[in-house]
């Protein structure tokens, strides 16, 4: 049995699957549909096309599915998509999808979006993203799987985070970020490999070996990046994890990929 308050509004038109807690106060508009083991907490605000799965947990005065910030925006009919197994704390924002892309801002499974978090239109993040407090994404931008972000945080609209990426707290990232790396600054810039993020996502060191020799060499070879996926693929042949970053040097943003030279005696590039 689901667990309602009295005085929470449902739309008519939405659906609410059994064992299903939602607390006092709480908004939920047209063509919602929230899956089993849901709980929404006191005064959250889930708006119209928005489809949540199972077991996430929604934090007090979450505002989930609101019209995008978009001037583009006409009213036309887009949403947002939430997996499975997420914790979206409170004070979150979440924004439907525009015409300008399709139409879809999604969330993957087993997500911690910490307080105040803001994902624009349009975004898509992967599985296991940890976005802390006041991290905040602009329209369009795409993060990958494990990819952890600061406090403080802010990602330009269009931009890609490759997967087990780390964004410092306080960062402005305006290019994309490469799969692997962690990144700091304003504009945020690389520092090195995510170590730390890799070794607790159970890379083994030669692994970890691999993505340090490939990252390395993307950084400091002055070749262009075409160059650079041939010289890659010559040297690493399929091997998966490379094959990670050479998939994403391939598809790029229209904001360009982010790209240095180590500093000087950089442990993570010896």
């Amino acid at each position: 049995m689901s667990k309602i308050f009295s005085n929470v509004y449902i739309d008519p038109s939405a659906q609410i699957e059994e064992d299903v807690e939602i607390g006092p106060g709480v908004y939920i508009g047209p063509n919602v549909y929230i899956c089993k083991g849901t709980i929404i907490k006191a005064n959250s605000y889930i708006e119209k096309n928005t489809r949540i799965g199972r077991n996430n947990q929604i934090g007090p005065f979450a505002v989930i599915g609101t019209s995008p910030q978009h001037l583009g925006y006409k009213g036309e009919e887009t949403g947002v998509e939430i997996g499975d197994n997420n914790i979206i704390r409170e004070f979150v924002t979440i924004h439907r999808g525009t015409t300008f892309d399709d139409g879809i801002t999604r969330i993957g499974n087993n997500c911690l979006l910490m307080s105040y978090v803001h994902v624009a239109h349009d975004c898509k993040i992967g599985d296991y993203v940890i976005m802390s407090n006041n991290a905040t994404l602009g329209g369009h931008v795409r993060v990958e799987e494990k990819v952890v972000m600061g406090g403080f945080s802010a990602v330009h609209q269009f931009c890609k985070i490759g997967a087990y990426a780390f964004v410092s707290a306080m960062s402005g990232v305006d290019k994309d970020v490469p799969p692997y790396v962690k990144v700091f600054g304003i504009p945020a810039k690389i520092q090195g490999i995510n170590l730390v993020g890799l070794r607790r996502s159970g890379f083994t060191k030669e692994e970890i070996r691999k993505i340090s020799q490939a990252i390395g060499f993307f950084l400091d070879a002055p070749s262009t990046i075409k160059e650079i996926i041939v010289e890659l693929r010559d040297i690493f042949g399929e091997d998966p994890v490379v094959k990670r970053l050479i998939e994403f040097l391939e598809n790029p943003s229209k904001q360009g990929i982010m790209r240095r030279k180590p500093f000087e005696g950089e442990e993570a590039f010896s």
